[in-house]
């Protein structure tokens, strides 16, 4: 089905064209190409962090971080129920066990709940910053600290947040605050981290390429097609950034006290606009209907079959998961379009 009011929609108002032309023309389309090395040095930078090493997607940066940390089979890492569930994946690619803490009310993990889970085996916690929301981190620093864990943060839904732990994984794809389509990025100011992500990502060639291959390695690199995307978006960061600060403030203002909606906390960034919603299924068919596109919240880990525990569905996860939707977010969407799309929820409810 196609929509008027789209959920998400990339931003390409900057160097994007000029970017990927030049690597056209010039030849430089693979992963060697000099745009690579500039959207790493970039991204790293504006996160005020040494090492960016950039990859094919948000899920294997979180892979490659999990790696390079040394994590595999009969390790476990500290996931929240509430998260998309690439956070878990990645853990599961290791060979390693995710353990799952519940959500607060701002849909973060809970951190009150995290250390209860810790067991001898458990090497890392992964906070996910959920729809642009910054998790509580000292706490989950102090923890790390006290217990000698490691701290990989899944930054997908949260460019602008920087970075505290040992690795941030950021994702690219289309309907994230800035894309390159496909692709992600690890940072951190850790050399040798950096290294072993850079070197996992490649297949894990020596330096003389004489295909002996030392270890289990993948193919996770970035075009520099992809690059000359992600540099030209990096460039625009805080524009974009401020450009859905005021459609949040705008949404917040043209939804409160609609009978029928509750409001969520104040993001850090906002990638999607989320709520809750009284009769969900019914409000998502009626705006469908009107050309607006709308989403689900994800569903607790313990709820999806890989994962499946009874315990999912007394969890806070699942409460927020049995009525909460988004809303079109993104930083081509006009005063207009959210008037409309606000008046049509209010109609909605009022009818």
């Amino acid at each position: 089905m196609s929509y008027r009011y789209p959920v998400s929609m990339p931003s390409l108002r900057g160097n994007e064209l000029e970017y990927t032309s030049k690597a056209v023309t010039d030849g430089w389309i693979s992963s060697q190409g000099p745009y690579v090395p500039q959207f790493e040095e970039a991204f790293a930078a504006y996160n005020d962090v040494k090492h960016g090493v950039a990859c094919s997607s948000g899920t294997t940066a979180l892979t490659l971080a999990l790696r390079a940390l040394g994590i595999g089979p009969g390790d476990e890492v500290i996931v929240p129920e509430f998260t998309m569930i690439a956070s878990a994946w990645a853990v599961t690619y290791t060979g390693a066990t995710p353990v799952f803490v519940d959500c607060g009310d701002d849909l973060d993990i809970d951190v009150t709940k995290i250390e209860e889970k810790i067991t001898p085996r458990t090497k890392v916690i992964m906070p996910v910053h959920v729809y642009g929301r910054r998790c509580d981190m000292e706490p989950i620093l102090e923890l790390a600290y006290e217990y000698n864990l490691r701290v990989v943060e899944d930054s997908a839904e949260a460019h602008g947040v920087k970075p505290t732990g040992d690795i941030a994984a950021f994702s690219l794809f289309a309907n994230k605050i800035i894309t390159s389509g496909e692709g992600g990025i690890c940072v951190t100011n850790d050399p040798h981290l950096a290294r072993q992500m850079a070197h996992l990502r490649g297949m894990a060639f020596t330096r003389d390429h004489s295909f002996l291959h030392k270890k289990l390695a993948y193919n996770f690199r970035m075009t520099n097609l992809q690059a000359a995307v992600a540099l030209a978006q990096t460039e625009r960061l805080d524009e974009i950034i401020a450009t859905r600060a005021q459609i949040e403030k705008r949404y917040d203002e043209g939804l409160r006290g609609i009978g029928g909606i509750t409001l969520m906390p104040p993001r850090d960034v906002l990638w999607m606009y989320d709520l809750r919603a009284e009769r969900r299924e019914e409000l998502m068919r009626f705006l469908a209907e009107k050309g607006i596109e709308t989403r689900l919240f994800f569903k607790p880990m313990s709820r999806q079959p890989g994962y499946l525990d009874p315990v999912w569905p007394s969890l806070n996860a699942n409460r927020f998961a049995e009525d909460g939707l988004y809303l079109p977010t993104h930083a081509e969407l006009t005063e207009d379009d959210q008037d409309y799309i606000v008046g049509q929820v209010r109609q909605f409810y009022e009818v």
